[in-house]
Parts: C-alpha cells; structure tokens; sequence
C-alpha cells in the first residue's frame, strides 16, 4: 500500500470518528418528535409532533398556599381583604404607574375607564378593527360610536397613520389596543392627541409587560387596561387592572367600580353613579402569587419568539409580524405571521390551518372583520342610539368604516398562543419543519 493511501485511510477514520463524537453532542430530540416523513399527516403520514405544547394556566405550591389561606381567612371580599389592595400595589410598582384599580375583569377596567374618562353619548371613540370584541362593547355601553381605522398588515395594529383623518368634532378618545404583547405606534398616536386634545385609552389587556422605548404599555397614554381572563400571559380566570398616572381619573375609576363610593370608606356614602366591578380576593391572591413567575415565563417567549422568527422568515411566503422601532419588549401573548398561498402551491389558508394542526401544531386563523360584525350595526339603529345621533350620521356610518388593509389581513393571518412559547427551543425548530413539510406537499395537499 502507498504512503498517500495509508494517509488517506488514516483521514477517513478521523473525520469519521471526529463526525460521530460531533453527532454524540447533538441534544436529542425532543419527546414527541417524528422525524421527517414525507407524506403530510393530513394524507395519511406521520405528523411532525405528537407530544402536546405546554399546559396553562401553570400551578405551583405558592398558588395553593395563597388560595387556602383566603379561604380559611373568610374575607373573600376586598371591602374587608387586603388582597386585592396588595397586588394593586406590587402591579402598580412593577409597571412604573402611580397607581393601579383592581377590576373584576379586563373588559370592566375598559368599562371603568371610559366612564373616568367622561366618554359618553354623543362621543366618538378611535378603535382598531383588529382585536376582541370587547374593545368595541365597551364603548357601545358608553351609547358612544366606535370609529375604526384601518390596521397596519405587517403589524396588525392599527395604523396611526390614518387616524388624524378620521377625526371630526365629536372624538373624544384614542383606544389602541396593544394586540398581541406588541405595542401600538404610541409615538403617533400620542402627537395625535396633543395635537387634537384628545385623551388616549391603552387597551394593554394582551401586553403583560411590553414596553414601548423602555416604557410598559399602560402607563403610557391617561389610563391603560389589562385582563387576566384564562389565556393571559398573568391569569386568574377572569380579572382586570387599570392603571395611571394621574391620581384625580384613578379615583374615579376606584370609586366607579365601587358602586360610586367616595374615598372616606365603604359606607353607605356616594359621590358619583358607579358600577361594582371589584376584583374578589380569590383572584388578587392568585395573581400575587403568579407574579413571581411572571418575568421568567416572559422572557422565555421573547427568546423562543425571536428564534421561531428566524427560522420563518427563510420560508417563502411567510411574514411574521413587524415590530415598531419604538417596542422594546413585546410581550408575545400571541405569535402572529402573515400566510401567502402562492409561495404554497396556491393552497388556501384554511387547508394551511388544517393541515398544520394534523402535523401537531395547534393554530388559528385569529380575527375577522370587526368592523363588519352584524351586533353593531343592529346597535347603532336601536331606538337608544337614534334618539342620540342624527339618522344622517348613522346612515353614512358603514361607509366611514370600511378598512380593506384589514380585510386582508384578515384572510391571511395565522396565531399561536403564548403557550407554545413556553417550552424547549426544539419545539420552535418541530414548528418551522412542520410548516415545511406542508410546502414541500403543498401541491399534492391542494389537490385533495
């Protein structure tokens, strides 16, 4: 055997040995992990994952610890609790704010708010057509009119741009919702209202902790709300919080979610008409307890987001959402992308979705129209709202409200929940491979 020969067997067997001990150190898959079959699951193959994505809410000792001792305290009621007045202060410190009001549940702070605000019959409110209805319901409840503008696609929130021009004499109030964790364009949409004399309502009830230039979103306009409805990145089943900066409208809002009472006590002694939207002390001790966990769980989305953003920005036709320049934390209460079926083979979206939940990965095709759903409509030709409004303004209302940005956002977005953020980066990697996998059978999948 030559010299050269024998040298070169001896650098097979070390690149060979050298491989092995490389592929040694690989982590191994994670549970519930198939490897890639060819055949797409919902044609018959294997699916990508088996294995569920994390469970919520999450519970842990500290919870128990805290629910038992309410239960046996026997003061389930803030009036004689105090739990209810600790996590308003613990949340209130952690956000920055001058102070926060316990609520009853997210769409009570919004309730709360307006009415501290003065919003009321007669008024217009700036809304995004992008967000759960309660966004809207609140302001109908106020005999106000929701204004929508149009959303921003590559952000799904709405776009600032295009507010100044749908202002007239009756607004009153800006409602940005920070959807999803990501914060609203609040460089814009504050300039807007300094300019107008407008006050701005942040609907933060998706955006536990996000922050806007170092900034955590509620504290940012006059009042801003949060949920902690069952899916909340913070959870207590239901609940709501209401924070600020200016104490006179946080004593509005304490007093209106208790029935109007005024600051002297919990008497039989009112200053204003009011609502009971009180948080229970059942909830404020879960939530006190759960914020001990709160950051850890955040930035454990933040890196799984950024990661799984990589990695479906190198898939064609695929555009996760854009971050304002301005964001500097989003709080990922939802993953949201935009689907475009030509980069697959034309296949529509709602095979997309099909096919995507048969590889094991749970999706949503998130939001319709809301400015296009029948309820408000019907809610703007009760007799209630045409003994306030001229019928002229009512009748042109449909008109002035038609957003086509966002009725195509709505045909192409695609979420997951803040859930599937929470586990191993593996999970992102079973996410982007099931999602090539339905590209590379997207023709086949179209067929059928």
């Amino acid at each position: 055997m030559s010299h050269r020969s024998t040298r070169r067997g001896f650098m097979e067997k070390t690149l060979v040995a050298a491989c092995a001990g490389w592929v040694s150190r690989l982590p191994a898959p994670a549970a519930g992990f198939v490897s890639g079959d060819a055949k797409p699951a919902l044609l018959g193959g294997k699916p990508v994952r088996t294995g569920p994505f994390p469970s919520w809410p999450k519970i842990a000792s500290n919870d128990e610890k805290a629910w038992i001792e309410v239960l046996h305290g026997r003061h389930w009621c803030r009036l004689d609790g105090n739990y209810a007045t600790r996590f308003e202060e613990a949340w209130a410190s952690r956000l920055g704010a001058k102070g926060c009001v316990a609520t009853a549940s997210g769409t009570t702070a919004l309730l709360t708010s307006l009415n501290a605000l003065g919003v009321g019959p007669g008024d217009e409110v700036i809304v995004p057509p992008y967000t759960f209805a309660a966004t809207i319901n609140v302001v109908m409840l106020q005999f106000a009119i929701p204004v929508f503008v149009d959303s921003d696609r590559e952000t799904f929130q709405i776009d600032a741009n295009k507010i100044e021009a749908a202002l007239t004499p009756r607004t009153k109030t800006i409602l940005p919702v920070h959807l999803g964790g990501s914060p609203a364009d609040m460089d814009a949409i504050l300039a807007i209202a300094k300019r107008n004399n407008l006050v701005v309502l942040e609907d933060a009830c998706q955006a536990h902790l996000a922050e806007w230039r170092r900034q955590k979103v509620s504290t940012i306009g006059d009042l801003g709300c949060f949920s902690f409805q069952a899916s909340k990145n913070l959870n207590s089943g239901e609940g709501g919080a209401i924070l600020g900066k200016n104490e006179e409208l946080l004593e509005r809002c304490r007093s209106f979610q208790n029935n109007g009472r005024g600051t002297q006590g919990y008497a039989f002694q009112y200053v204003r008409n009011g609502s009971n939207h009180r948080m229970t002390e059942f909830q404020a001790a879960l939530l006190g307890e759960q914020l001990t966990r709160l950051e850890a769980q955040a930035k454990a989305r933040e890196q799984n987001a950024e990661y799984l953003t990589r990695l479906l920005r190198e898939i064609p036709g695929l555009s996760p959402a854009r971050i304002y320049d301005g964001c500097t934390r989003n709080a990922y209460h939802l993953y949201m992308f935009r689907y475009d079926p030509n980069h697959f083979s034309g296949l529509p979206r709602a095979r997309f979705l099909k096919a995507l939940e048969a590889e094991g990965i749970p999706c949503s095709g998130g939001y319709t129209p809301l400015n296009k759903e029948p309820f408000i409509e019907a809610t703007l030709q009760s007799r209630h709202y045409r003994s306030i409004y001229p019928e002229k303004e009512l009748a042109a209302y449909k008109e002035r409200n038609q957003c086509p940005q966002n009725d195509r956002l709505c045909e192409e977005a695609v979420w997951f929940t803040q859930t599937m953020l929470l586990g191993p980066r593996s999970d992102m990697d079973q996410i982007a491979e099931a999602i090539r996998k339905i590209q590379r059978n997207a023709a086949e999948l179209a067929k059928t």
